[in-house]
């Protein structure tokens, strides 16, 4: 018998019965009855017709009808338009969103005659803005009416949801690949590097979380090709990881362990989710990058060679960044540091369990190797003049950091016991490194830390490690102005360091280091009502009634540092304008009055690794066109005298009466 199944050739005339009943019509402007539709057409205002929306009606649960999108939400961040099977949505700048970090300026238009209402573009929404009404009836005889931005189809009208995403259809994944640390236990009794790093199959897994929506480079101050590299992550391409990354940043080996990485913060996946590792990844770059691989990525020859030499005062980050783009641009480059390695806060300030010394050498000796000159050991000031950088150099760029560490004026500030950060941190590092011992660093069985920030966690997390090498246990404990929930250091210091064992008591002002027989015994706190006061200035308020003292035999002292300006002749001094102990400079960090001086870093904006390296970036780009055009002038000025003397050489003499003269 044949598997298919006939029927009867009558079957279908029971339809029939229809034919002479009368059918039942609904007119069109029953149906529709808003007239306040709009479309887009171009970028500053939304047109309105006398398009008709449809009245509310019932539909199903699930569905695909016109879509809705929250502008509040959305972020611009085009996912929607990249995961389109059909290429019906557009992204399309507006003017009149307010711009700001975290986000573009764009929001999706969507062409109706291409969309199949599949709903991925929901689906994979970053922040779920984007959602899909019951709303499905529209008409027009012009089919561009149909290419419609959601926010203008309603208009502020309020519609029934039709398919919202939830935990089945999301087709993001939220949750980071953790990087692996090391046992809490066995961090506190050495300085061996906390953070692990990526295997390259976990590279690759948070690699894959990235939509490539690229939010997350303008809140980058060296705007990093972010995008870029963890694609090149994805497809198992570290040289060109490694191309992308140096095109913006000269330091990725230590950014991709202690950089602010305000990235993250602003990662669209983070809106709902873990943001990606953007910094571990850059770090999973350099660490798996071996070191033949460096020597072909910069090979690319200068247009236009200009015959000039700069000086870098500071081996910080600031000055190798400088120092870095201006030796690509072609420039002969000398830096003068006056410790005895390269690196300033990064080697001196930051202790080894955060940023090792393999992974500053590997970023300075790449530096080195393009034919920057670092003279170590060699203080301006001192071992050669300023007044002789002068005369030797076209330009100077001036990048010391703020390393004088900032006192606390109190009673009892002024005793043996009470250390500022930068008088104990490099001391640290010198340990680390063997060059001192256990014995010449003098740290107490019990330590007061004073200050919120990340240099006061690494002063207390360091002054742990000491304590458990020597005692075999620690006693350490850091107050600060600001609450638990307002303090200025990263958050990943404030965890850890709780769970080494510092004991927090926040919110807090010191008035007094106490004293007995001679020795410190603990610190006299005042509950703080405010930091600052109506007008934004740093004005801290007590409550002396609130009063408690905690016990400890040495204070450290890290509220911030201030610069050494000692090194800049005094009547340089009278041509610079300082202002809150930083130098005043235009946004390429050219020193008003002083043409050939440029600043960066702490003493222009404060501290901060990334930003010194934009400041080194920036600097360059404006070294650059002050030379160029010295060089343009002198050109300029050559080429007339040439002139000048090939007419003379080859021009006749004229006679008397050459020249009409009777």
């Amino acid at each position: 018998m044949s598997k298919y199944r006939f029927e009867s050739i009558f079957n279908s005339w029971r339809h029939l019965k229809y034919v002479l009943k009368k059918p039942i019509t609904i007119p069109f402007n029953h149906i529709f009855t808003k007239k306040n539709a709009g479309y887009l057409h171009d970028n500053s205002i939304i047109k309105t017709k006398d398009k008709l929306i449809s009245h509310p009606r019932v539909a199903a649960d699930n569905m695909r009808g016109f879509h809705t999108n929250d502008w509040e939400e959305c972020i611009g961040c085009g996912t929607c338009e990249d995961i389109c099977p059909t290429e019906a949505i557009t992204m399309v700048e507006r003017m009149d969103v307010k711009e700001q970090a975290g986000a573009h300026q764009a929001r999706p238009v969507i062409d109706y005659g291409r969309c199949c209402f599949c709903a991925l573009c929901v689906d994979t929404c970053t922040t779920s803005s984007l959602k899909m009404s019951k709303e499905y009836v529209y008409a027009d005889s012009d089919p561009d009416e149909f290419v419609i931005m959601p926010e203008a189809l309603w208009l502020g009208e309020q519609v029934e949801d039709g398919w919202v995403k939830d935990e089945t259809s999301d087709l993001l994944d939220l949750k980071r690949v953790e990087m692996e640390h090391a046992d809490i236990d066995d961090r506190k009794q050495s300085f061996v590097e906390i953070v692990r790093g990526y295997s390259k199959e976990y590279a690759k897994q948070e690699a894959a979380r990235c939509v490539e929506c690229n939010v997350c480079t303008s809140s980058c101050p060296v705007q990093m090709h972010i995008p870029q590299y963890i694609k090149a992550i994805w497809e198992d391409d570290i040289e060109g990881g490694l191309r992308q990354i140096y095109e913006t940043n000269p330091l990725p080996g230590v950014c991709g362990r202690v950089c602010t990485h305000n990235c993250e913060t602003s990662c669209a996946i983070a809106v709902r989710g873990e943001a990606i590792a953007i910094r571990w990844l850059k770090r999973y770059i350099i660490d798996s990058a071996p070191t033949d691989m460096y020597n072909a990525i910069i090979n690319e020859p200068v247009s236009e060679v200009i015959d000039a030499s700069v000086a870098i005062v500071g081996a910080g980050p600031a000055g190798l960044g400088a120092a870095y783009y201006l030796k690509v641009m072609g420039y002969k480059v000398d830096v003068y540091e006056e410790m005895p390695l390269a690196g300033g806060v990064m080697r001196y300030g930051i202790p080894a369990y955060r940023l090792p010394d393999e992974a500053i050498d590997k970023d300075i000796d790449f530096i080195k190797s393009i034919g920057v000159n670092i003279h170590t050991n060699t203080r301006v000031g001192k071992d050669i003049t300023y007044d002789q950088l002068e005369t030797d150099y076209d330009a100077i760029f001036l990048g010391t950091g703020f390393f004088k560490p900032r006192g606390l004026n109190i009673k009892g500030s002024d005793h043996e016991d009470v250390i500022g950060a930068m008088e104990f941190l490099p001391k640290v590092r010198d340990f680390e490194r063997g060059k001192l011992s256990l014995s010449d660093i003098d740290v107490k069985e019990s330590i007061v830390v004073i200050g919120g920030g990340d240099v006061a966690f690494d002063v207390a997390r360091s002054a742990t490690r000491l304590q458990m090498l020597k005692y075999g246990k620690s006693d350490v404990k850091l107050t600060s102005l600001e609450n638990e929930d307002a303090l200025p250091a990263s958050m990943d210091e404030y965890i850890e360091g709780g769970e080494e064992g510092i004991e927090f008591h926040c919110g807090n002002g010191p008035q007094e280091i106490m004293q007995k027989n001679g020795q410190v015994t603990g610190l006299r706190l005042w509950e703080c009502l405010c930091i600052f006061d109506t007008e934004g200035k740093f004005n801290p308020e007590f409550d002396q009634d609130c009063e408690k003292i905690i016990e400890g035999k040495q204070v450290y002292i890290a509220i911030g540092q201030s610069p050494d300006y000692e090194y800049i002749p005094n009547q340089l001094k009278e041509k610079i304008t300082f202002e809150r102990g930083k130098i005043k400079a235009d946004e390429f960090g050219q020193v008003e009055g002083v043409e050939k001086l440029f600043v960066g870093g702490d003493i222009l904006r404060g501290p901060d690794l990334i930003s010194g390296v934009a400041d080194g970036h920036r600097s360059a780009q404006g070294i650059d066109a002050f030379l160029y055009e010295n060089a343009k002038k002198e050109k300029v000025s050559k080429n007339i005298k040439e002139m000048r003397l090939y007419a003379k050489e080859n021009t006749p003499e004229f006679t008397p009466k050459q020249k009409g003269i009777k």
